[in-house]
């Protein structure tokens, strides 16, 4: 009777667990209607609506799943939307594995909780690159713990390389939608074969790399052949930014380029000095051709191979004091709605949206480190050489590896000193730091009800299966 009672009370867990995910995601939803947008993301709309030319400024694969998304629903604001579920599905999942693993109603509620923190909801639902990157990476995590929970229980062959290649298209991804997240997306792919298979052999290495491989490779290869984004060489962005910072005004006078480019070097480097910007060079400084940067970016790329060859020093530091910038003066922590726009988009909810911005911009300031860089490289370096020992050890070191990893690979490329740079790192730091948290709770004994060594097998498990499961 004990034992019925028990499942009962844990049945009824998971539904509160699953009410307060789904009053969540709906009351985000509402709060972010239609998805709070700014110019980089109203121009992936007006792509996505076939207003304006695809192109490979921005991630294509984001202008093509809103693109579908708006075929499918006929709504710009499901974007938005999908964000949410995506967000909050995965938390929910998480939270589920947290209490079967635990039985702990207060970590698994506070699994949920960390979405609900000014520093996570800040950007929810505000459609950028790096929102998508971050959540599809929270997403393959909530896989991962999936295959944590079942691992004990043997699952069958099907089950896990489903799990393995949902994990995989995630993680895909991510990469797909921002490049650089190839230095957080590894440690989490670790994670997620670990979590599937206990001591994966070198075959299943291979195998489960190549899945990866394939996940990312066929869809880069098909949007790149049937889609035929116009191709705007943004990389010679971040090669503007060094040449215009790196070299003196003289220097630039007599770089070995065309007139029309070395007058458009020179004058951006004049008024970056005046305006003081010291990033986001294409943007903030320099006198843009209509073409973009298709027409110079050969010649900034030849450039730069040369001049930074002899110029080590100054790139180095200039480098290490943006990287600096992003670390301890990180900008931007809040996306106020939708900028100004031809297509008719506006926040649907203007007081709410206000109740949000103060909320977010007063933890800015009470709460200051929450929203810098240095705090969150510092708990990932931490999570990663520390991160205990017991059922969540695995999945902690991974997270902290992945967002020290994701902060540290801005160095070479970072654009801008902004928050939503170091986005994921916040997300998985938090996660990691709450499963560190329930480590500590249940590192000295069992929770009622689960397997007496501790692993974490629910009291509805078969004695067979507790005695066929691997040791820990």
């Amino acid at each position: 009777m004990g034992h019925t009672r028990w499942i009962r009370g844990e049945q009824r867990w998971i539904g509160v667990l699953t009410t307060v995910a789904a009053a969540c995601c709906l009351a985000t939803t509402v709060v972010f209607a239609p998805g709070y947008m700014s110019p980089d993301s109203i121009d992936q709309l007006r792509q996505a609506m076939g207003k304006t030319p695809l192109t490979d400024w921005h991630p294509p694969v984001l202008s093509l799943v809103w693109r579908a998304l708006i075929a499918v629903t006929g709504s710009p604001a499901s974007m938005a939307v999908l964000q949410s579920v995506v967000f909050w599905g995965a938390l929910w999942v998480m939270a589920w594995c947290v209490w079967e693993l635990t039985a702990s109603r207060a970590g698994s509620l506070a699994v949920l909780g960390l979405g609900l923190t000014p520093h996570v909801l800040t950007f929810v639902g505000v459609v950028w690159k790096d929102v998508h990157t971050a959540f599809a990476l929270l997403a393959a995590c909530a896989v991962a713990f999936v295959g944590l929970r079942l691992r004990e229980g043997r699952p069958r062959p099907a089950l896990r390389w489903g799990l393995l290649w949902l994990g995989v298209l995630f993680l895909a991804y991510a990469m797909l939608v921002r490049k650089n997240a190839f230095f957080a997306a590894i440690p989490i792919f670790f994670m997620l074969v670990l979590a599937l298979w206990r001591n994966p052999g070198r075959r299943m290495w291979v195998i489960c790399t190549a899945a990866l491989v394939v996940g990312l490779v066929v869809p880069a290869t098909a949007i790149s052949w049937i889609a035929r984004p116009v191709h705007t060489k943004q990389a010679a962005q971040i090669m503007l930014d060094d040449l215009v910072h790196v070299l003196t005004v003289k220097e630039l006078r007599s770089a070995d380029v065309s007139p029309d480019l070395r007058d458009r070097l020179v004058a951006a480097a004049k008024k970056c000095d005046r305006v003081n910007s010291l990033s986001d060079t294409y943007w903030t400084c320099y006198e843009r051709p209509a073409n973009g940067l298709v027409g110079h970016a050969d010649q900034i790329t030849s450039l730069w191979t040369r001049e930074m060859s002899s110029h080590v020093p100054g790139y180095v530091q200039y480098r290490l004091r943006l990287f600096t910038e992003l670390l301890f003066e990180t900008g931007y922590p809040y996306h106020p709605g939708v900028r100004d726009n031809e297509l008719g988009l506006k926040v649907s909810h203007d007081r709410m949206e206000d109740m949000l911005e103060t909320y977010v911009l007063g933890a800015v300031t009470d709460l200051r480190p929450l929203f810098r860089g240095w705090f969150w490289l510092t708990i990932g370096l931490v999570l990663s050489i520390r991160p205990g020992r017991g059922p969540f050890s695995m999945p902690i070191r991974a997270l902290g590896v992945s967002a020290a990893a994701y902060v540290l690979g801005y160095l070479p490329i970072m654009p801008a000193t902004n928050y939503r740079y170091v986005y994921w790192p916040a997300i998985a730091c938090t996660l990691g730091l709450l499963l560190a948290w329930l480590h500590r709770g249940t590192a000295s004994s069992p929770p009622a009800g689960f397997g007496a060594d501790g692993r974490g097998l629910p009291v509805h498990q078969s004695a067979d299966a507790r005695d066929e499961s691997p040791a820990g």
